[in-house]
């Protein structure tokens, strides 16, 4: 019963931490209350605040396997996203999480990364980690062919405004970002 009680109180007090403003006690204490936080209690205001994209974001995935006799075969690539439209479209009661979770790993990878793909803290490794695992296991779901690395293409297109006329979107998609990241090794369970 103590220990339930005093595991609650250091809870409660790193989570206060972690949401007041910035102060001695919780900049000095930053390093322990990010280890507890991070990445199980962390919190928004999206819910109440929505910062709806401005962007459609096509992300993609292609991998690579070593044959027996040293050749490297390369897959086409795999639209990843329009895998999960279409894993929703018809579905009455899709899942938040098919929604969201390759979306929102992107959106976190570029967070934490920025442009030049390279982590900068052991949180940017962990996104990076979850972001291959997450295309990883769709494409060994999609495929069932082995592969020893994968690559991500993120396709980046500006939302036309409502109502904008045929030559705005065709402007919009003249204005579209592609991201080729690295070359990442994958586990053989993948």
């Amino acid at each position: 019963m103590a220990l339930c009680l005093a595991t609650a109180l250091v809870h409660i007090g790193l989570v206060f931490l972690h949401v007041a403003p910035s102060n001695t006690v919780s900049q000095r204490f930053n390093a322990q209350v990010d280890a507890w936080i991070y990445p199980l209690f962390e919190q928004n205001w999206r819910l109440f605040a929505p910062d709806p994209d401005s962007v459609n974001r096509r992300i993609s995935a292609r991998t690579a396997h070593t044959a027996p006799d040293g050749s490297v075969q390369v897959s086409d690539w795999t639209d990843l996203t329009a895998v999960d439209s279409s894993a929703i479209e018809h579905n009455a009661f899709p899942s938040h999480t098919s929604q969201n979770m390759l979306r929102r790993s992107w959106t976190s990878y570029v967070e934490l990364h920025g442009g030049d793909d390279v982590p900068r803290s052991d949180r940017a490794v962990m996104m990076q980690r979850y972001l291959r695992n997450i295309a990883a296991d769709r494409m060994a779901e999609r495929d069932g062919k082995p592969f020893e690395n994968i690559q991500l293409r993120v396709v980046t297109l500006p939302v036309a405004a409502p109502g904008s006329a045929d030559r705005d979107r065709r402007a919009a998609a003249k204005d579209a970002e592609t991201r080729l990241l690295p070359w990442w090794k994958v586990a053989s369970d993948a």
